[in-house]
Parts: structure tokens; C-alpha cells; sequence
């Protein structure tokens, strides 16, 4: 019995932390402002061409026949950010989606 609970300890201590989901939503919320603020982001409809992974909204967005508009984030509106920055392990599941992959989804 003590040895299972050193055993734990020990596999608790030698376990690498890893930052949480609402963690790594608040950061990638805060590098996309960033982005912003160096200027327009990449458009939707190119990212989507070259290959890029692209969430449901991101796509409807990629339809719209305005540049300004493709080159804006939408996740900045998206309920999903709100969700991922606030509550830990969001139920997000939309492919595509950041902050999906953020809570493990």
C-alpha cells in the first residue's frame, strides 16, 4: 500500500505539467490581436486554398466577395472563444475550430 502511493507520488512528480485549456485559448486569443495590430491577417479564402484548416464560420466567411472582411478573425466574435477562455475542457467541437483542439476535442 505505501508503495503504490510513492509509486503515484513519484509518476505525479516526474509528470510534465501542461497548461490548461482556458490557458491556451487566452493565448491565442491574445496572439490574433496581435496579429491584427501589425496589420491585415491572411485571407480566409487563401488559407483555405493553401491547405489551411478552416472552421465552419471561417468558411462562410471565406465565401464572402470582400478581402477586408476575409482578413479579419473571426473567432474574435465566435461564441466558441468565449467558451474556450472561460470554461476549462469546453464542449467545442467544431472541426477546424482552435479552441476545439484547445480543450482536447
Amino acid at each position: 500500500m505505501i508503495d503504490d502511493i510513492i509509486r503515484q507520488a513519484e509518476q505525479a512528480i516526474d509528470a510534465p505539467e501542461r497548461a490548461g485549456s482556458r490557458l491556451k485559448s487566452r493565448i491565442f486569443s491574445e496572439l490574433m490581436l496581435l496579429a491584427q495590430d501589425q496589420g491585415p491577417l491572411r485571407i480566409l479564402s487563401q488559407s483555405r486554398a493553401d491547405g489551411g484548416e478552416l472552421c465552419v464560420f471561417e468558411h462562410a466567411v471565406a465565401m464572402l466577395p470582400s478581402e477586408n472582411l476575409q482578413s479579419r478573425n473571426p473567432c474574435s466574435v465566435c461564441h466558441a472563444r468565449v467558451l474556450g477562455e472561460t470554461v476549462e475542457n469546453a464542449p467545442i467541437f467544431w472541426p477546424g475550430c482552435p479552441y476545439s483542439r484547445y480543450c482536447g476535442h
